[in-house]
């Protein structure tokens, strides 16, 4: 299965953070899943970082990297169909990993239930 692992799925990862429901920790580290980690991700977190609202103490990528993850560029496909995406909910990075999620033929991992508003398969 391929997974695209939303922004707190990965810091929760990346810290071992409680916040991780188990069955969700279970599916990132099963060996017979294929783990994203998309570059709205990498561009939130720096967003983040930059303005005082996160602390992460490495470069993203060298994260991605370390837990065996796969990273995923985004495409003009992708900006536009996160464009076209129902009104449902305003994050623009979660927009947008929906319409990878869809595109690619990712299952979602995320606990955000406005993502979840969304038709998009996911853990």
């Amino acid at each position: 299965m391929k997974l695209l692992l939303d922004t707190h799925a990965f810091l929760w990862w990346d810290s071992n953070d409680a916040h991780l429901p188990g069955a969700l920790r279970a599916a990132i580290a099963s060996p017979g899943n294929e783990v994203y980690v998309s570059a709205v991700t990498v561009w939130e977190i720096a967003i983040k970082r930059a303005s005082g609202k996160l602390i992460f103490g490495k470069a993203v990528a060298k994260a991605i990297e370390e837990h065996e993850f796969l990273p995923l560029p985004i495409t003009v496909e992708h900006a536009e169909w996160a464009g076209s995406l129902p009104q449902l909910h305003r994050d623009p990075f979660d927009r947008l990993l929906v319409a990878q999620a869809h595109l690619e033929g990712m299952v979602l991992v995320t606990v955000d239930e406005q993502i979840l508003r969304y038709e998009v398969p996911h853990l």
